[in-house]
């Protein structure tokens, strides 16, 4: 049975920093290979794909989080991971963890993550 399990999400002030998490058991990225993404939605908005990680290592992130989030997974390809830097108000968003279109999918159940002014 496969499941995806994320963390690390909470209340921050604006400028402040998290870090997600997200491990996998049963599977292993390296199953889907257009790879991993973080995504997230925020009340009354649609969902946005924040940043994808194939399972060479490549990585691309949404205009708005350039340069302030990275995502990231282990050897093992078991877990992933997306820190927040410099967060500001309209990162607030239920965060969650999925397997890339094409694949069989699979995602967590979300973490919040709320920043305040």
């Amino acid at each position: 049975q496969v499941q995806l399990v994320d963390s690390g999400g909470g209340s921050v002030q604006a400028g402040g920093s998290l870090k997600l998490s997200c491990v996998a058991s049963g599977y292993r990225f390296t199953s889907c290979r257009i790879g991993m993404g973080w995504y997230r939605q925020a009340p009354g908005k649609e969902r946005e794909l924040v940043a994808t990680i194939k399972s060479d290592g490549i990585t691309k992130y949404t205009e708005s989080v350039q340069g302030r989030f990275t995502i990231s997974q282990d050897n093992d390809r078991t877990t992933l991971t997306l820190e927040m830097n410099s967060l500001k108000t309209e990162d607030t968003a239920v965060y969650y963890c999925a397997t890339g279109p094409g694949c069989t999918y699979y995602r967590s159940g979300g973490t919040q993550v709320t920043v305040s002014s």
